[in-house]
């Protein structure tokens, strides 16, 4: 009974820790845990370039916003800490490219490098506090499950590993094996951590054991993460598949074949309600029932969609490597606005109230919000 009480209560701190981020934090990748790309509030249907600040450098990262500072990196191997005015604070020097957007937890921002290696450096100074190596690459964003008084940040690696370390420390918790890279984000929620891979498993993890509790064959490499909603996972794969994943039963709830043109799916499913919005390398943007995985509409960009959208109750914001900024109607999949930026982009937005923030390749990061 004692037993069972301790589990209960790891998973209410689980659900929790989802619940608690404020609409003014954004502070890792997707906005929470679950990685479900849901936004609380509403932002403006006619935003406007507040500002733009330029680090010189190419960028992939998608942007994370804790505490009136706007975090990213670059392929120079630059992490920057911007004020919400477009000024940098600080420069923290990494020495190989940071692909992924970083997380913050507490005191401290958290990345990963193409050279393998996980970094925790102070929120305020930039100063380097903590490292730990992986065997090769780090090309997926960071999470974090708590616990009482009992944390792990997770993050997966091409030495193909899933490893979750101490964030007071940086010391090794638990390592999970799989059988190929691992190229996303894990997904935390309801005590289970779940990612994908590019041995075409789906596997579920407890996160206070580090014990793989179950996998899902998949058969075909995951190069994104899924979302989680409720009991489900939802997430695409390298051939332009889109799966949901009842993680109760381990089955494939529905699966929806890409087309003879479709692309890969790099992006993670945003989930609001029944509604799961996903963009494609085959330049659409796609919202299906998340029940049947019937279609309810699609949106055609110039290029490929490989960053992940953000959705409220009713709106979709998204961005492409045409170089466009979008804003849809979550109902109905019509353009409400967008804006040019003048170069591709790849990175999922980071949202607070009032204000949105994204990274183009060229690395720009852009402010938008209402003047």
């Amino acid at each position: 009974m004692r037993y069972s009480l301790t589990i209960i209560f790891f998973y209410i701190s689980i659900s929790c820790l989802q619940a608690q981020i404020s609409d003014t934090e954004w502070p890792l990748f997707r906005g929470k845990a679950d990685l479900a790309g849901k936004y609380e509030s509403e932002f403006s249907t006619n935003p406007k370039l507040l500002w733009s600040t330029s680090t010189g450098a190419r960028s992939k990262s998608s942007p994370v916003v804790s505490e009136g500072t706007v975090f990213f990196g670059n392929d120079k191997g630059t992490l920057i800490a911007v004020s919400l005015d477009g000024k940098i604070k600080w420069k923290y020097e990494a020495g190989s490219p940071i692909e992924a957007a970083p997380m913050v937890y507490g005191k401290i921002v958290v990345f990963g490098t193409s050279e393998g290696i996980l970094s925790a450096v102070d929120k305020v100074t930039g100063k380097l506090l903590w490292s730990y190596t992986t065997d090769n690459q780090i090309a997926g964003s960071v999470n974090v499950w708590k616990s009482g008084n009992k944390a792990g940040i997770v993050v997966g690696s091409y030495d193909y590993y899933l490893h979750c370390v101490d964030p007071e420390t940086g010391k090794a918790l638990w390592k999970v094996e799989t059988e190929n890279y691992i190229n996303g984000t894990p997904a935390i929620m309801n005590g289970k951590v779940v990612f994908g891979g590019c041995d075409g498993m789906l596997r579920i993890v407890d996160p206070l054991t580090g014990r793989q509790k179950d996998t899902v064959d998949i058969g075909v490499y995951i190069a994104a993460s899924p979302a989680l909603f409720r009991d489900f996972a939802y997430f695409g794969d390298y051939n332009g598949t889109k799966y949901c994943v009842n993680l109760v039963s381990k089955k494939i709830v529905w699966k929806i074949q890409g087309g003879d043109d479709s692309g890969a799916i790099l992006s993670i499913p945003a989930v609001n309600n029944n509604m799961v919005v996903i963009g494609s390398e085959d330049k659409n943007l796609y919202c299906y029932n998340a029940t049947d995985g019937k279609l309810m509409w699609k949106y055609r960009t110039n290029g490929p969609i490989n960053g992940s959208a953000v959705v409220t109750n009713s709106k979709v914001l998204f961005t492409s490597l045409d170089g466009n900024v979008y804003i849809l109607g979550l109902a109905d999949g019509k353009k409400i606005w967008s804006f040019n930026a003048g170069a591709p982009m790849s990175c999922s937005p980071a949202v607070i109230k009032g204000k949105f923030y994204v990274v183009t390749e060229d690395g720009r990061l852009l402010a938008f919000g209402e003047k």
